[in-house]
């Protein structure tokens, strides 16, 4: 097939889509299709109307590539495309609307309130301690954890740099403390569970990024309830938002409380594919190696 992979970008995942994508791009080469590797611009319809390729590979991280819009406009160029589709992107990237439809579907997120950024400086939103974190990004870009020792101040001073000095709105969370996990779901099937390890700090964007500094145990040391759970969860999450392809669902888990500790955090519908990240690392766990993987989403469009 003649394959257009999209890639780059201007969202705060720039670099990280740029190594999906050429991550992606020498996979399809070498299973034979017809590539062409298209850094994303603000003039990327007319560069597709002029590769005319069969199918779409997104390897897109962030706004816009995440959130609708480039689904949106493929959709109105008749090209297919990986991954989820528009309206699912649109909720997925969104934390608030997502808790509007797994939270009723019987699945335990943490409770949430949207605030004003500029709010934080008069009050804090939770009690301590509690997670600050974009309502719209993905990859822990702009999360932070404010606790009573955090050097934020109290409240959070205004010039204390953090999300509220980036962004208009943030969700506040309760922080959950304990284990922090993740399962991939491909071709509706969910594959395993890792356990996330940062060597310091918490699992930050650097900490996702940077080769060493987070620890992945997979399979997750954990109860075989838990693990179960985690899945079926994952999975249930995939089938309400309308996942298409492959995600990935984040979860925080606070083992002194079984079962009843395990929370999604949220659904991931671009994950990513590069040489760190977690579902080419569980897919070859299960015994599916690079190639193949990119082969499945590839045939799930098509």
């Amino acid at each position: 097939m003649k394959v257009a992979v999209l890639m780059g970008g201007w969202s705060n995942e720039r670099e990280v889509s740029l190594t999906s994508g050429r991550g992606i791009v020498a996979a399809l080469k070498r299973l034979g299709h017809d590539v062409y590797a298209v850094d994303m611009g603000r003039d990327v319809a007319a560069k597709l109307s002029e590769i005319r390729p069969d199918v779409v590979f997104n390897a897109l991280h962030g706004t816009p590539g995440e959130d609708g819009a480039v689904q949106g406009m493929l959709d109105v160029l008749g090209v297919k495309y990986t991954h989820s589709g528009l309206a699912t992107s649109v909720i997925a990237i969104d934390k608030e609307l997502t808790k509007r439809i797994l939270v009723p579907a019987g699945i335990r997120m943490p409770e949430g309130v949207v605030v004003e950024s500029a709010s934080v400086h008069e009050r804090d939103p939770l009690p301590r301690p509690y997670v600050l974190k974009p309502i719209n990004e993905g990859s822990s870009v702009g999360v932070a954890i404010v606790t009573d020792e955090s050097n934020y101040g109290s409240p959070i001073a205004a010039d204390a740099p953090g999300p509220w000095a980036q962004f208009d709105r943030l969700l506040a969370e309760p922080f959950i403390p304990g284990r922090e996990l993740t399962v991939a779901v491909l071709d509706d099937e969910p594959l395993a569970v890792t356990e996330l390890v940062p060597t310091r700090g918490f699992y930050d964007y650097d900490a996702k990024y940077t080769d060493g500094l987070t620890v992945h145990q997979c399979p997750a040391n954990i109860p075989e309830d838990i693990a179960a759970e985690a899945m079926a969860i994952a999975l249930k999450a995939h089938r309400a938002l309308g996942c298409k392809g492959v995600s990935r669902s984040d979860f925080r888990f606070d083992e002194s409380r079984g079962l009843a500790g395990l929370y999604l955090l949220e659904v991931n519908t671009q994950p990513g594919m590069t040489p760190l990240s977690l579902v080419p690392e569980q897919a070859k766990y299960r015994g599916i190696d690079y190639d193949t993987l990119v082969s499945r989403i590839l045939e799930d469009a098509a």
